[in-house]
């Protein structure tokens, strides 16, 4: 055995960063991406404190203004950041919160009762991502004490450190107590540092859902474009929300608010006449995608009390099967918010609530108030137990549809769904499937793949849109068995992503309006069926080219109007094919624009905000024609091609 010379290995290889140096070197261990959401999640962190101050009863508006310069201002009317000297560190604790990490009032110091910024390290992340920031306080005389009165305290910081002392000076005219900060993303750090207005917006409305009683405002200082929310109703408000346009069974919502050992619990529930579960989990205004404690006491709570209720009411006679919580929960929408003063998460990501003792609280609390809305509402109760069973009788015939699938299955069976051409290799890590439309295009993916890691399932026609129907259903359409076939993963409680047998799952359809309307339905599909399959970033959309430009020898791909005019101005003798599908292109063709990995490009499906994307899909793939017009008529401008 031979002994390779070692490289040398000494203290001076341990390198130890500085103050904020960490966040700016690994970003995403702090903010998750660099790209839009990370560039929102500053904006997120700063909202954060300023709900927490809201939640802790001392705010009651909050101001986020996006500047024509790229700046971002974020204000509340709160208690503003202490001024004094904190003496651990010897700095004020203005610059200790804004430049030490996990520094904050949400430790057990008093500050806060009830926190979402768990880990004080939100401030101090957007200044150390930030070019340019500043902070200005006003200090609540009653909170800070009377030196403070009418004093507005500044400091300005540049990629972290500290450029001025925090300087106090004369309020210069009338102005409420408060904290404002005001940052400059660093765009060395970030793919854009454009915001979207439309995602704070969605962002702002729901924590004003979650924080009622409190003033949220969004200005856009680049376009004039402007929104307020408020809600006395809380997460009652919210419920409605999302049930507008759809029938609800019970007019109001059932809601219950109630402090049980000094968590807070409130949950509001209503039912539509669809077929879809929309339940969303927050703990201390956190969205729980994973769900939880609080989750799994809902479930419990609600599939118990509707069985008791239903044969109390002698609507389920003695021999007849208790309703399941799959049956319970068929178009239902419900929220559950609890505020913890020590919440426990699950993972780095807070999407998951531990707090087991949460569980049998929010049992108790849904338990008490659900069953007392029944008994003096039994026209909403005799209509929920109706849609109930409507939904267990469709579940049954689901179940023989499924294992039909189920039987049919690649991996059961052996044998391979409709025209499904597999890829050899057996690695899922590796794997990749495209969905293609039509038989045309099927034929040129087959023979342009590389078979090895590449496996092509064409379908033919638009699919089912699954907003509008059953699960039996939807089980019944032979497109769908074929995808759920192919995956080998089952849909909905059945889904298991261990067996997911390619981590790239490629929708791959025509440029044109069609195949947008099919990747719709697919998605539509995916996104009621197959969530995790879209939040473990498995679910991807191909971007095939729109023209085809030769010169001579040289050929180019190009994939909008604007690309292809900017490469033929001034150009002459240029023979432009323009794609209308798949189809047109040839193998080759195909491979090299749209599915080698070195060149193609390719779409990651992600949700940013689940309750708007339930909101979104309802709106577009509904049975109420309204919503989707009123959103076509909102978007509508928005559109730059549109084939006729």
């Amino acid at each position: 055995m031979t002994t390779q010379p070692a490289s040398s290995y000494t203290a001076e290889n341990i390198q130890v960063l500085e103050g904020l140096e960490a966040v700016r070197r690994r970003p995403g261990m702090y903010i998750g991406t660099t790209d839009k959401s990370g560039l929102h999640h500053l904006i997120k962190e700063l909202v954060d404190n300023a709900v927490d101050e809201a939640m802790a009863g001392f705010c009651d508006r909050v101001e986020v203004i996006i500047r024509a310069d790229g700046w971002v201002t974020v204000s509340d009317n709160g208690r503003g950041i202490p001024v004094d000297i904190q003496r651990q560190t010897g700095r004020t604790a203005v610059e200790t919160v804004m430049t030490v990490l996990h520094a904050g009032g949400k430790f057990g110091g008093g500050g806060y009762k009830v926190s979402g910024g768990l880990h004080g390290v939100g401030a101090s992340v957007v200044n150390a991502l930030s070019s340019e920031l500043w902070v200005e306080v006003v200090p609540d005389p009653d909170a800070q004490g009377p030196t403070h009165a009418g004093k507005v305290y500044r400091q300005e910081y540049r990629k972290g450190i500290p450029q001025t002392d925090l300087v106090p000076s004369k309020l210069p005219g009338p102005r409420r107590h408060g904290t404002t900060v005001g940052f400059l993303p660093d765009d060395s750090i970030f793919e854009s540092i454009d915001f979207d207005f439309r995602v704070e917006a969605d962002r702002l409305r729901q924590y004003a859902y979650l924080t009622k009683g409190v003033w949220f405002h969004l200005f856009d200082e680049r376009d004039g474009r402007e929104t307020n929310y408020y809600f006395e109703g809380g997460i009652k408000s919210f419920v409605r929300h999302l049930n507008v346009g759809r029938e609800p069974l019970n007019p109001d919502p059932i809601y219950v608010e109630r402090e049980i050992e000094g968590n807070q619990i409130e949950c509001a529930i209503q039912y539509n006449d669809g077929f879809n579960e929309s339940v969303f989990t927050f703990a201390n205004s956190i969205n729980t995608i994973d769900g939880g404690s609080h989750l799994t006491g809902f479930r419990t709570a609600l599939t118990r009390v509707l069985n008791d209720y239903a044969r109390k009411a002698k609507i389920l006679k003695d021999n007849d099967p208790n309703l399941t919580g799959e049956d319970v929960r068929e178009g239902l929408v419900a929220v559950i918010s609890v505020k913890l003063p020590e919440p426990q998460f699950e993972g780095q990501t807070k999407t998951r609530l531990g707090n087991m003792e949460v569980a049998g609280q929010v049992q108790s609390a849904l338990s008490d108030a659900l069953t007392q809305h029944l008994e003096e509402n039994p026209s909403d109760g005799r209509r929920i137990i109706d849609k109930c069973l409507m939904a267990s009788r469709a579940r049954e015939a689901a179940r023989k549809a499924r294992d039909l699938v189920h039987r049919k299955s690649a991996l059961e069976s052996g044998s391979l769904p409709g025209k499904l051409a597999d890829c050899s290799s057996r690695d899922p890590s590796e794997s990749e499937i495209f969905i293609v439309e039509g038989d045309s295009a099927g034929g040129s993916a087959k023979q342009g793949r590389d078979r090895k890691f590449q496996a092509i399932l064409p379908l033919f026609g638009k699919i089912l849109n699954v907003e509008k129907a059953r699960p039996d259903k939807m089980l019944s359409h032979e497109a769908i068995r074929l995808v759920i076939s192919a995956l080998g993963t089952g849909i909905r409680e059945t889904f298991d992503v261990t067996k997911l047998r390619y981590h790239k799952v490629v929708i791959m359809t025509d440029a044109d309006v069609d195949g947008a309307h099919i990747r719709t339905l697919l998605l539509t599909f995916f996104f009621r069926n197959m969530p995790t399959l879209i939040e473990g970033g498995y679910l991807y959309i191909a971007q095939p080219p729109l023209y085809r430009a030769q010169s001579g020898k040289s050929i180019n791909y190009f994939y909008s109007d604007t690309e292809l005019d900017a490469f033929t101005k001034g150009k002459k003798n240029i023979n432009v094919q323009r794609f209308k599908g798949l189809g047109e292109m040839n193998a080759e063709q195909l491979w090299d624009t749209t599915m080698h990995p070195a060149n193609r490009m390719l779409l990651q499906v992600g949700v940013e905000d689940a309750a708007t994307a339930d909101v979104t899909f309802f709106e577009l793939m509904g049975d109420d024609v309204a919503p989707r017009r009123r959103f076509i008529q909102a978007h509508a401008t928005q559109v730059k091609n549109l084939d006729t």
